[in-house]
């Protein structure tokens, strides 16, 4: 096989995979992901059946080696994959350290990109793993690409998803590095931003508790925003319209909350069972503005995410619009599996725009 050949087939491999939303992105920009590696059953199977050809490895990534999936000629172009960030998220001050085993498994994506010895690489963080022991653990990180042989050119950056994109206010961090020597500049904000209102806003009406797999849309295609046009590609009704069921009381809660507020809108006499409010996240009983990006869809479930209009929580296809999944992206699992893996996924939009810009540098860069 010629070095043009080999490159024309731009294999990625997604470890920490999730349901695949770096990988969507990745595949967006024209690269061929082979292989997930993801430890959670439901996960895995939601990888799967939207990543058809890919073959998915279920397991504990500590146990997992290249030999063991990859075929030995096999050139891989990039290695992609977000290592659990509960333990360096800024909300979880308990684990914000590195003696959580969780925050030791970036070491695993190394030891992989050392072992395969990708082109380029992607890690996508949450934002609190550039302030962990004031930057010096993210410098750290990044030495340790650093000084795999033949040597990785690493830069990393914050990203908002609503400045590419996404209708979500979300910030990550991404670092990428590649053994070409090329000098990477993160792709430029986008000038437009996507709001709730045209993200979700052909979709159905629902109410409190509906589980209704396949329902109509709400406006034609023509009718619909170009950010929904774009996410109807390939699907003639909206899917997966599952809405947790919420008790009397916090449904009472949700008629007193406007657009933009939360708990705090919410009467004295219907909070009594809070003992200590001072505590409340500022996100929790929030009612999403409809013309704006939305707050941030992590655990939509547990934070009580309002709909902009309808009294109930979000809808899982709703969540996945948020997210900027595809309506044909299809999530395997129980509802609060399902609930989980959408606020745990890499907006495919946000992917979508680093890893078109590697392939923009890559290209040119072989080129010369």
């Amino acid at each position: 096989m010629s070095y043009d050949a080999r490159l024309m087939k731009k294999i990625g491999i997604d470890i920490f995979s999730g349901a695949g939303g770096l990988s969507l992105g990745g595949s967006m920009a024209g690269i061929k992901v082979r292989y997930a590696i993801e430890v959670n059953p439901h996960a895995a199977k939601s990888f799967e059946l939207n990543h058809k050809g890919a073959k998915v490895i279920c397991g504990d990534i500590r146990d997992v080696k290249a030999i063991d999936f990859l075929n030995k000629d096999e050139e891989v172009f990039i290695i992609m994959g977000g290592p659990p960030c509960q333990g360096f998220s800024m909300s979880n001050t308990m684990s914000r350290n590195m003696d959580n085993p969780n925050n030791l498994l970036f070491k695993e994506f190394v030891r992989l990109v050392s072992e395969i010895k990708p082109r380029w690489f992607v890690l996508e963080n949450v934002w609190g793993m550039t302030k962990m022991n004031n930057g010096e653990t993210i410098e750290m990180i990044k030495h340790c690409f650093e000084e795999i042989e033949p040597g990785y050119k690493v830069k990393w950056k914050v990203l908002w998803a609503d400045e590419y994109g996404v209708p979500q206010r979300r910030m990550r961090m991404f670092m990428v590095g590649n053994n070409q020597g090329i000098d990477f500049e993160f792709p430029k904000p986008f000038d437009y931003k996507v709001s709730v209102e045209e993200a979700i806003g052909d979709l159905p009406v629902l109410h409190n508790g509906d589980m209704i797999d396949s329902l109509p849309y709400t406006k034609s295609i023509k009718e619909s925003s170009p950010y929904a046009q774009q996410m109807r590609k390939g699907s003639v009704e909206s899917r997966q319209n599952f809405v947790s069921k919420s008790n009397d009381l916090v449904m009472q809660r949700y008629k007193y909350i406007g657009q933009g507020e939360n708990w705090r809108a919410i009467p004295e006499f219907l909070m009594q069972n809070y003992s200590d409010k001072t505590r409340c996240h500022s996100g929790i009983y929030k009612r999403l503005k409809a013309n704006c990006p939305s707050v941030v869809i992590s655990n939509y479930r547990k934070s009580m995410l309002i709909h902009p209009y309808q009294d109930r929580g979000l809808s899982v296809r709703e969540a996945a619009r948020l997210q900027s999944f595809p309506d044909t992206f299809i999530f395997q699992g129980p509802h609060m599996s399902i609930q989980q893996q959408i606020g745990n996924a890499v907006p495919p939009l946000l992917s979508k725009a680093v890893m078109a810009q590697i392939m923009e540098y890559d290209s040119s860069y072989n080129k010369e």
